[in-house]
C-alpha cells in the first residue's frame, strides 16, 4: 500500500464512521423541550462535535488497521486473481 493510497483511504474511512457515530448521544431541541426560537425543533442542544471528532478519529483509526492488516496480509486472496484483460489493471 502506498502512502497516498493509505491517507485516502483513511480519509474515506473518517468521513464513512463520522456519519456513523455523529448521532449518538445527541438530544434534540423538541426532547430537551427547549426549543429557540427560529431554528428547527430537530436542532441539538449541545453537538459536542470535539468530542465527536475524537471517538471518529479513535474509530477510524481501529478500521483502517483492520482494513490495513487485510489487504497486507492478503486475506481475501486478492493475490490469486489473475490480470484483467486487455492491459487494464484492477
Amino acid at each position: 500500500m502506498t502512502i497516498a493510497f493509505g491517507v485516502a483511504l483513511y480519509l474515506m474511512i473518517w468521513w464513512v464512521t463520522l456519519f456513523a457515530v455523529l448521532p449518538f448521544g445527541v438530544r434534540t431541541q423538541s426532547e430537551a423541550g427547549d426549543v429557540v426560537p427560529g431554528t428547527p425543533e430537530s436542532a441539538p442542544v449541545r453537538p459536542r462535535l470535539l468530542k465527536t471528532f475524537l471517538v471518529n478519529t479513535v474509530l477510524a483509526t481501529l478500521v483502517f488497521a483492520v482494513v490495513w492488516m487485510a489487504m497486507e496480509s492478503d486475506w481475501f486472496g486478492y493475490g490469486a486473481v489473475p490480470p484483467a484483460p486487455f492491459g487494464v489493471s484492477p
